[in-house]
């Protein structure tokens, strides 16, 4: 009985747990402040996720991100203002649209040109052995052709016998 009774305890504490879970209130000034903290929510990347927004993502620093949206958004900041913050801490892969530079290109045009180099390099291989077998065409000679046709003629007078 009291061992029931006991199980029945923790049972009632273990789903108890999951009802402490917070959920986060945010009260703006007006719509337009609501609409920006939603679309930041959305756009920016949690560092720690890696592939979800800050809306997203339940990981304490996605809940400081949002936490800091939301200052920044009632303290009157802009979208960009905002970005640029995120993007001075947090790197530009806090972003899910990258701005193009140096590190990035890289990373966009590098498969193309090892393809390319890659591709290259098999042509000049091809018409360089092209170029090996003409030329070894080119050493075969009468005196080679004479002594083949020999050859050929006395094996062929090795099997008449």
């Amino acid at each position: 009985m009291i061992k029931h009774a006991l199980i029945a305890l923790l049972a009632t504490f273990a789903i108890s747990l999951t009802a402490t879970a917070a959920i986060e209130i945010h009260e703006f000034d007006n719509l337009q402040q609501e609409q920006q903290f939603k679309n930041l929510s959305n756009t920016l990347r949690c560092p720690k996720c890696q592939n979800n927004t800050i809306g997203d993502s339940n990981a304490e620093l996605a809940v400081d991100l949002r936490q800091k949206v939301y200052e920044m958004t009632k303290e009157g900041k802009s979208e960009q203002e905002i970005i640029d913050y995120m993007i001075a801490r947090y790197g530009n892969f806090v972003t899910y649209n990258p701005p193009l530079t140096l590190a990035t290109s890289i990373l966009w045009v590098g498969p193309f040109a090892v393809v390319v180099f890659g591709f290259a390099l098999i042509v000049l291989r091809s018409r360089k052995s092209k170029a090996k077998a003409v030329e070894s065409n080119e050493d075969w000679d009468a005196d080679k052709e004479a002594r083949l046709k020999a050859l050929l003629d006395e094996e062929n007078d090795g099997d008449k016998k």
